[in-house]
């Protein structure tokens, strides 16, 4: 089985949230035939475990978001990715 400890950087009011990207991550988001693919290597995936688990904190307000494309973080063509706490 497979354990992985996730370290959640903090939400600050003053310095919103800090992203934590794995080293050597990948990932790359497209689209075909309305189908939305997320493909990832190993330290994509756990990279946005951790923001998904950012967003999740309590401290964090509704309404704040993480807004990824391939100029911020994803592989050249990829679709803009924006993931946002309701």
């Amino acid at each position: 089985m497979m354990k992985e400890s996730l370290n959640i950087p903090d939400y600050s009011p003053n310095m919103g949230m800090a992203l934590k990207w794995e080293d050597g991550y990948q990932i790359k988001v497209s689209s075909e035939s309305g189908i939305i693919s997320i493909e990832a290597n190993k330290e994509g995936l756990i990279s946005l475990a951790n923001h998904f688990l950012n967003l999740a904190q309590d401290a964090v307000p509704t309404g704040m978001h993480i807004h990824l494309d391939e100029f911020n973080s994803l592989e050249e063509d990829s679709l803009e990715l924006l993931i946002e706490k309701v």
